[in-house]
């Protein structure tokens, strides 16, 4: 069996639902413009952080000194619609944010992908596990992968688990035959041209006309990225908002048709879909730890919680 394959069914059969492998060059010239541009232009918001190590970010080779292959897996964390809001004051949490941490469920597993990887090509092989945190291009280069093309939201869509998928990379310097050709061939013709739901979903214009995104706008950057006070004429959009954003993907069609999340030792916590506004505010740091480690909305803290919750409340229609 071609190393290739082996390393695909090893993916498989750690629970990722879907994995490509592509070359370590940089990304295509026209998206490193695009990217450039968008930072350009300001749409990073605050994020500072997206214009440190841009030719890291463009090109795995440079991530990784001697980088020959990079190895994508996507995790599929679909989830029936949400049960319907309780009555009083509650806040709206993002879906994937009701998993346990996605970083550190996934990034034990593609270590453990990238030990087979070097026992099939030598105990000189060196990788870099990457899952969001690394700069890298993942949608870029998931794309060259073959496991999807980019939607009008902005994110990666594969063309079967539709747009709420999880991201991971190993960058490595074994070298492997690339194996997106026939999946990008077979997807050639999903695309997004003739549906604009995402961007009439979007509650804040975040998803602008001319088909750039403005992540400044974006209610997962407000209320996750953004530190301190928010615009008001952006907050009086966020709406019950409380973490994240959920919009623009519950209105693409591909994730009406994708299959729900099959990785049962990803943990979902149905209780955070919506959380109490008043408890919030009242919650002392004792027990926010206590009721959210291990959750993504650890990582904003109790203040930008409570702020969050403060917006939501003023939006409240009984306020």
């Amino acid at each position: 069996m071609k190393l290739e394959r082996q390393i695909q069914e090893k993916a498989l059969t750690l629970g990722f639902d879907a994995v490509g492998i592509t070359d370590a060059a940089p990304i295509d010239p026209i998206q490193a413009r695009r990217f450039r541009d968008w930072l350009d232009a300001g749409f990073a918001g605050a994020m500072g952080y997206m214009a440190r190590n841009v030719s890291k970010r463009l090109a795995p080779n440079e991530l990784l000194a001697t980088a020959q292959s990079v190895v994508v897996v996507a995790l599929n964390y679909k989830q029936t619609e949400p049960a319907s809001k309780p009555e009083g004051p509650y806040g709206r949490v993002a879906q994937y944010a009701c998993y346990q941490d996605y970083h550190d469920f996934m990034k034990p597993l593609l270590h453990e992908l990238a030990a087979f990887i070097r026992e099939l090509a030598g105990e000189t092989t060196r990788s870099k596990v990457c899952v969001d945190s690394v700069p890298l291009a993942e949608r870029a280069l998931a794309m060259r992968a073959g496991l999807g093309f980019l939607g009008r939201n902005h994110m990666l869509i594969h063309p079967t688990l539709g747009p709420q998928i999880f991201l991971g990379e190993i960058v490595t310097t074994a070298k492997f035959d690339a194996t997106g050709d026939a999946e990008r061939h077979a997807s050639a013709e999903r695309t997004c041209a003739g549906c604009n739901r995402c961007v009439a979903a979007c509650p804040t214009g975040a998803l602008r006309a001319d088909g750039r995104f403005d992540a400044g706008r974006c209610i997962s950057y407000l209320t996750i990225e953004h530190k301190g006070e928010i615009d008001p004429n952006l907050a009086a959009r966020v709406g019950d908002h409380l973490f994240g954003c959920d919009e623009c993907v519950m209105a693409c069609p591909y994730r009406q048709a994708a299959p729900l999340c099959a990785n049962r030792r990803l943990q979902f916590h149905p209780e955070r879909q919506y959380l109490n506004l008043t408890d919030i505010l009242e919650m002392t740091s004792v027990q926010f730890e206590t009721r959210f480690a291990g959750s993504p909305i650890h990582r904003l803290g109790l203040e930008g919680l409570k702020r969050n919750s403060r917006i939501a409340i003023e939006n409240s229609p009984q306020t």
